[in-house]
């Protein structure tokens, strides 16, 4: 079968949660040397990791911006190059597509969420442009595929559609996230960031999903009560940003305890993740929560949320807090900081738990659902 997959950010620099789960997925898929696979791109700067095998093909193609690039440009190279079945993997497709669809759909925050004006300008203009075409799409995809069984209930419930084309298929955990044993390496790394010797970690970013303000306010009531004994480093968030919310809830004093270290390059995270004391991942909604993973594969203890799929992606393995709760969130923290023997605790079950998750099962499920697809249709409304 020759397989065709959308992944237009793969290149981009800047990779995030849905461009490092195409990225290994593809890398997993290579393996399966029967079938043919037609990667489409959009042309960036970094091919840093990208898969090297005779029954793979990165296509770039120009387009303009993405919405134009899916709905013009895509379409076209599906019948340029002889595709059977596309897989579109970033939650949005083509309308008119000449072959079977498949879509990923990792969440529909942006059809439950009102008014969509929190975040980025990036971010609102997605989110428009994916509440205009999922809806849409999903009535013609052969197969809906999401990435946990929450999200699949939710995506059943809200968009009505029959539970047998919509397929939860676990994302996974990257190889490089282990357990570093050359300190020298970590510390070379500690250096280029300027990180302390222990530390909290936490990524976040401008999205509201991920909870900074209500991080932040934790750790400031923790600060207020004098419990806050480590400092914390943040990526992905703009000193901008860090200033106003900081600003808003009246945690100034916040700010000596706080580095910002930026974006983080996925090669470089488990060096970080080594490195920390403890991780925090009390987001408001995921879909999955990949870096719980990626922490716990690491030897990193985790505190997570006890909402949406955190608790299937972490299991016993986390420490699991209401991410509304200030005070709960606070005391989960100061708990981590406090009590070494919870740590480690919760290294050792992090990182057997980890080893459910692996991208090659991953792959292996897509590819039956890709054999379905075409062998017996669904019948789509």
């Amino acid at each position: 079968m020759r397989i065709g997959i959308e992944a237009q950010r793969l290149l981009r620099p800047h990779k995030h949660g849905m461009d490092i789960v195409a990225l290994e997925t593809i890398r997993a898929l290579t393996n399966f040397k029967e079938h043919e696979f037609i990667v489409f791109v959009k042309p960036d700067a970094d091919r840093k990791g990208l898969p090297n095998s005779p029954n793979i093909q990165f296509v770039e193609l120009p387009g303009g911006p993405y919405p134009v690039w899916e709905q013009y440009a895509l379409p076209k190279a599906i019948n340029q190059y002889g595709i059977d079945l596309l897989h579109c993997t970033a939650n949005t497709a083509p309308l008119n597509c000449p072959v079977p669809l498949l879509v990923t759909l990792h969440d529909i925050i942006f059809l439950e969420t009102q008014p969509l004006m929190a975040g980025s300008w990036y971010q609102r203009f997605g989110n428009q442009y994916r509440r205009w075409n999922v809806p849409r799409i999903v009535r013609s995809c052969e197969r809906i595929i999401t990435v946990s069984n929450f999200e699949r209930q939710r995506i059943i419930d809200h968009l009505h559609l029959d539970p047998s084309r919509v397929v939860a298929i676990w994302n996974a955990v990257s190889e490089q996230f282990r357990v570093i044993d050359d300190q020298e390496q970590i510390d070379t790394i500690r250096q280029k960031y300027k990180l302390p010797k222990e530390f909290i970690f936490f990524l976040g970013n401008t999205d509201p999903k991920k909870n900074v303000r209500g991080v932040l306010k934790s750790l400031l009531l923790l600060k207020n009560q004098g419990q806050l004994s480590l400092p914390v480093v943040i990526s992905n968030l703009p000193a901008p940003a860090l200033n106003d919310i900081l600003t808003e809830i009246g945690g100034q004093s916040l700010a000596d305890d706080i580095i910002l270290c930026g974006y983080i390059p996925n090669y470089i995270l488990p060096f970080i993740y080594n490195a920390a004391t403890i991780f925090l991942c009390p987001s408001l909604r995921e879909s999955f929560g990949l870096p719980i993973l990626e922490a716990m594969a690491s030897g990193t203890p985790v505190l997570t949320s006890t909402t949406s799929s955190m608790p299937e992606v972490a299991g016993n393995a986390a420490l699991l807090v209401d991410p509304t709760s200030i005070e709960e969130m606070a005391d989960g923290i100061n708990q981590l900081i406090q009590k070494p023997g919870l740590r480690t605790d919760l290294r050792q079950k992090g990182l057997q738990r980890a080893t459910l998750f692996s991208w090659d099962a991953t792959a292996g499920k897509l590819l039956d659902v890709y054999n379905q697809s075409v062998q017996t249709p669904s019948l789509v409304s």
